[in-house]
């Protein structure tokens, strides 16, 4: 009796503290995601200062992630990992994680903020249906001043980059891939 009352309170207490710590995981989870779209928002008003022409492709697409930080790195075999924030007509519809492996000559890192335009609602629920990856010939336009105006989709999508530490020789990002999920709040942040 006592062996079986134990084995009770031992399994409500395990169960109780799983959910305490799946509160707690949300709980956390929900203020990476805040801090995301903060840095995000900001990273938004940063490229659009560096070249308004920008704000013709957040206003014209059908949708755009915003990956305010990938930190890329590795010696001989690298990769790169960030966290971003998904748009569709402006507003937040979910949010996505970045994920590449490189494997060849390279050394050190960097850090960059990446934004992916999709042109089409065709192009947007690819990348939200996870079967959307950026190949390895694929590169990336590193924005300036007076460069927004020269881009172009190729294949409904334009990817822009804007360096923020580490020597960018290039704007490789090939072999990218992409992992989206749905705002399961479903808040419709705008984006401005």
């Amino acid at each position: 009796m006592k062996l079986k009352t134990l084995t009770v309170l031992l399994l409500s207490l395990f169960v109780f503290q799983g959910i305490t710590a799946q509160k707690k995981d949300s709980k956390s989870e929900r203020k990476d995601n805040k801090e995301i779209m903060a840095k995000a928002m900001e990273v938004k008003q940063m490229m659009i200062e560096k070249d308004e022409a920008l704000a013709e492709f957040f206003d014209n697409s059908e949708g755009y992630v915003i990956f305010p930080s990938v930190g890329k790195g590795g010696f001989i075999v690298g990769g790169a990992y960030g966290r971003g924030v998904v748009f569709e007509d402006g507003m937040h519809v979910g949010n996505a994680s970045l994920k590449q492996l490189d494997v060849g000559l390279q050394a050190g890192g960097k850090s960059y903020s990446e934004i992916i335009f999709f042109e089409t609602e065709e192009a947007l629920n690819k990348f939200k249906d996870d079967k959307f990856e950026l190949s390895a010939e694929v590169s990336a336009t590193i924005i300036d001043e007076g460069v927004a105006k020269k881009a172009k989709f190729k294949d409904n999508v334009l990817v822009m980059i804007m360096p923020r530490k580490g020597l960018m020789v290039d704007a490789s990002i090939g072999a990218q891939r992409f992992d989206y999920e749905k705002d399961m709040n479903d808040t419709r942040v705008s984006d401005w």
